[in-house]
């Protein structure tokens, strides 16, 4: 957690919290004074599936480039600010303290929830990034867990941030595996960093989270992943969400933020590694890292279009925070306003992004001092090639048979299936395949180089 985010303690509050009323609001669209106007932009540095609205963008500044090129007589500041979720970013908005802000699918519902609320309507204008089947959010347990399977998490205690996109994978993958996600489990409400040192000390049994968590935490050999929310085949996002007034009363200045958004997204698919090394340096977190969500074919696919795969998966996420009594019903249709995003990319432009689709899933060798990774048509020959430069690579990845959701190759589950290799992100899956498959096994990773080689 950044030292900024440490600063925030006290408006940092659950999204439980953030349902109740405030007993204050304060600020405007337009804070400064005289000719200059300070914007303020809420981000998470260290949830990397927001980095083309947050650190990336912030790290090119290609917003600050935009806003000067404007030339209307005003000076323009932006004030970053940086939090370890979304509910601070809401509680900020609705004060009218925050002009733009990014978060992930289920906090964007309580965002549009609660401006209703206290009649301080946001809008949500772009998105980051997503992926289609759900893959960026994971339940992960500790390494030495005896822990296998959602089954197995019945009766026990389960970190996850109440309200979040993991919190809503968690609660659906519990319903699929037959058990209730209020009685079945002791869910622990805690921030992301709160819930991995509890999985450390052994206070929880398993941690519920969204990137870049469960991957940081696989990487470190401090937790092995029992659930790969791609399992769901139901899309998850992140967007940015604006005040409905900012936007309404500087629109050159949403025009510039999505504009900067889009030099920011185009920066990062077309310079995956360098845009990995950058946000790294911002973050503390390791470059490795971000590349499996944010890489040529991470479990990210970033693209501020509005899609209707996601607007039609928002729908559906309304039911779970209202059973869980975080909102009432939510206008998903009337929250969701592509106008400004289409007319910062254009519309003709904007339809093709529409029409795009994720990067197929393929593995990648990341050797070291490169400025690119190294594809291969197949996890077997990426296990070939790591066999024989084992020294010389900073990472390897490969993509889960079943979900293809991006893990890293000494992490991942492995089955052998006659002369095939197969990776799979967590056990149950693997097993399952093994089941299916006569003569399939499930081996080593060093097993499987071997094999490879």
């Amino acid at each position: 957690m950044s030292r900024t985010t440490m600063n925030r303690t006290a408006v940092a509050i659950s999204a439980a919290v953030l349902l109740l009323p405030l007993s204050a609001c304060g600020g405007d669209a337009e804070a400064g004074s005289g000719s200059t106007v300070t914007v303020t932009v809420g981000y998470q540095s260290r949830t990397i599936n927001t980095v083309t609205a947050g650190t990336l963008l912030r790290s090119l500044g290609s917003f600050e480039k935009q806003l000067n090129s404007l030339h209307d007589g005003v000076h323009y500041k932006v004030d970053w600010q940086d939090y370890a979720t979304g509910a601070p970013i809401t509680a900020q908005m609705t004060a009218g303290k925050i002009d733009i802000g990014s978060m992930g699918d289920f906090p964007l519902l309580i965002n549009a929830a609660r401006g209703k609320q206290l009649n301080k309507p946001t809008r949500l204008v772009s998105v980051t990034g997503y992926n289609l089947r759900g893959g960026l959010n994971t339940i992960v347990t500790a390494p030495g867990s005896k822990l296998a399977s959602l089954k197995d998490l019945k009766g026990k205690k389960v970190s996850t941030s109440v309200g979040s996109a993991a919190d809503g994978t968690l609660v659906r993958a519990l319903q699929r595996a037959g058990i209730d996600p209020n009685s079945g489990i002791q869910k622990l409400n805690q921030q992301p960093s709160v819930g991995a040192s509890a999985l450390a000390a052994g206070s929880t049994d398993a941690l519920s989270q969204f990137v870049a968590w469960p991957g940081l935490l696989a990487y470190q050999d401090k937790a092995k992943a029992i659930y790969d929310g791609a399992r769901l085949n139901l899309p998850t996002f992140h967007g940015v969400t604006a005040r409905e007034d900012f936007a309404k009363e500087r629109p050159a200045v949403l025009d510039a933020f999505l504009k900067a958004q889009a030099e920011a997204t185009d920066y990062l698919n077309d310079h995956p590694v360098d845009a990995a090394e950058k946000v790294a340096k911002a973050t503390g977190l390791p470059a490795e890292v971000v590349y499996l969500y944010n890489g040529a074919h991470g479990v990210a696919t970033f693209d501020p279009a509005i899609k209707p795969q996601l607007v039609s998966a928002l729908k559906k996420d309304v039911s779970i925070l209202k059973a869980a009594k975080l909102t009432g019903d939510v206008d998903v249709d009337s929250f969701v306003d592509d106008q400004y995003v289409k007319k910062a990319l254009g519309a003709t432009a904007y339809t093709k992004h529409l029409a795009t689709k994720p990067a197929p899933a393929a593995s990648e060798a990341w050797p070291k001092g490169a400025s690119k990774t190294v594809p291969f048509t197949s996890p077997s020959e990426l296990l070939r090639y790591v066999a024989g430069h084992r020294d010389t690579l900073r990472a390897a990845y490969v993509p889960d048979t079943t979900t293809g959701t991006l893990w890293f190759a000494d992490k991942a589950v492995w089955v052998a299936d006659g002369s095939k290799l197969l990776p799979f992100v967590a056990p149950d899956t693997a097993q399952e395949y093994v089941a299916g498959h006569g003569g399939a096994r499930v081996v080593s990773y060093a097993d499987a180089l071997e094999q490879a080689s």
